[in-house]
C-alpha cells in the first residue's frame, strides 16, 4: 500500500508539472492571438493583471494566515521582487512577442535555469561545472539556430523581439536569485501571491499613466483571451508547479516541464499557423537536450 501511494504521488506530481508547463506555454499563444485585434502590450498586460489580481491577493492572504506579520524589510523585498520578477519580466515578454514567434519566445525563456547559474557566478562567484557548461552550450546553440532562421525570415524586428524576451528571462532570473531568503522567511506561496499582486498594481498604474482610458475599450475576444491568460496560463500553472515541486521535487518537476517548448510548437502550429520547419525542430531538440544535461549535472555533487 505505501508503494502504491508513493507511485500515485509521483504520477500526480508529474501530471501537475506537465500541465503547468503547458499552461505557461499557452500564454504566448494567447498573446499572439490577442495582438490580431490591434491591442498593444501595455493594454494587454493590464487586462491580464487586472483579472489575475484577485486570485493572487487571495493566494497571499491564504498563505499568510497564522504567519508572522511582514516587516519593513519584507515589504521592500516584496516590492523589489514584484517589480523585476513579474512586472518587468511580463512587460518585456509581452513586448517581445509582437516581433517573434511563440516558439522562439518559449525557447528563450526555457534558458532560465542557465541564466540563474550565470548570475550566481557573476554576483556570488559560485562555481560552474564542465557538464553545466556543455548543457549551456547545447541550449544556447539551439536558440541561436532558431533565432538565425527567424532573423533571415523576418529581419531586424526579430532581433528586437528576441532581445526583449531575453531581457524578460534575465529579469526573472534575478528574481529567482534574490528570492531565496524571502522564500525561506515567508514561504513560496505567500511570496508569489504578494509579489505578483505588486506586479499587477504596477501594470495597472503603467496603463493609467501611458494610455488614455479609451484604450481600455477593446474587442470582446481580447477580454476573454485575457481571462484565459490570467487563469489557465498564469494563476493555475503557478499553483500546479508548486504542488508538483512539493510532491516530486524541483529537479523532477523541471524535467517534466520539458514538455513546454514542444507544446508551444504544437499550439502555434494549430492556432497561429506558425511555420514549423527543420530549423525550429532542430533548435528545440538542442535546447531541450542542453537543459536536460544542465539539470542532470546540477544535481551531481
Amino acid at each position: 500500500m505505501p508503494a502504491q501511494a508513493a507511485q500515485k504521488k509521483v504520477a500526480v506530481g508529474l501530471t501537475l508539472a506537465a500541465l503547468g508547463a503547458v499552461g505557461f506555454s499557452g500564454k504566448a499563444i494567447i498573446v499572439k492571438l490577442a495582438y490580431r485585434y490591434g491591442v498593444d502590450a501595455v493594454t494587454l498586460l493590464m487586462y491580464r493583471m487586472l483579472f489575475s489580481l484577485p486570485i493572487f491577493l487571495l493566494m497571499g492572504w491564504w498563505a499568510g494566515r497564522g504567519q508572522r506579520p511582514l516587516t519593513r524589510q519584507d515589504g521592500w523585498g516584496i516590492l523589489g521582487l514584484g517589480f523585476c520578477g513579474y512586472y518587468l519580466a511580463s512587460f518585456l515578454d509581452f513586448a517581445g512577442l509582437a516581433y517573434i514567434t511563440a516558439a522562439l519566445e518559449r525557447l528563450i525563456l526555457y534558458l532560465n535555469p542557465t541564466l540563474v547559474v550565470l548570475l550566481g557566478w557573476v554576483f556570488y562567484r559560485r562555481g560552474v561545472t564542465r557538464g553545466q557548461l556543455l548543457g549551456m552550450a547545447l541550449s544556447y546553440g539551439g536558440v541561436l539556430l532558431v533565432f538565425g532562421h527567424e532573423v533571415g525570415a523576418q529581419g531586424e524586428h526579430a532581433i528586437l523581439g528576441a532581445l526583449l524576451v531575453l531581457g524578460s528571462a534575465i529579469s526573472y532570473a534575478v528574481y529567482l536569485v534574490y528570492s531565496h531568503q524571502l522564500v525561506q522567511r515567508l514561504g513560496a506561496l505567500r511570496l508569489v501571491g504578494l509579489a505578483t499582486s505588486v506586479a499587477c498594481v504596477l501594470c495597472l498604474a503603467q496603463f493609467a499613466l501611458m494610455r488614455p482610458l479609451s484604450a481600455a475599450l477593446v474587442p470582446a475576444p481580447v477580454l476573454w483571451l485575457s481571462v484565459l491568460n490570467a487563469t489557465l496560463c498564469t494563476a493555475a500553472p503557478v499553483v500546479m508547479v508548486m504542488l508538483a515541486v512539493e510532491r516530486i521535487g524541483a529537479s523532477t518537476a523541471a524535467q517534466a516541464g520539458m514538455i513546454g517548448p514542444l507544446s508551444t510548437i504544437v499550439l502555434a502550429l494549430w492556432l497561429l499557423d506558425e511555420d514549423v520547419n527543420a530549423w525550429m525542430l532542430g533548435g528545440t531538440v538542442l535546447v531541450m537536450g542542453g537543459i536536460y544535461v544542465f539539470t542532470r549535472m546540477a544535481r551531481r555533487p
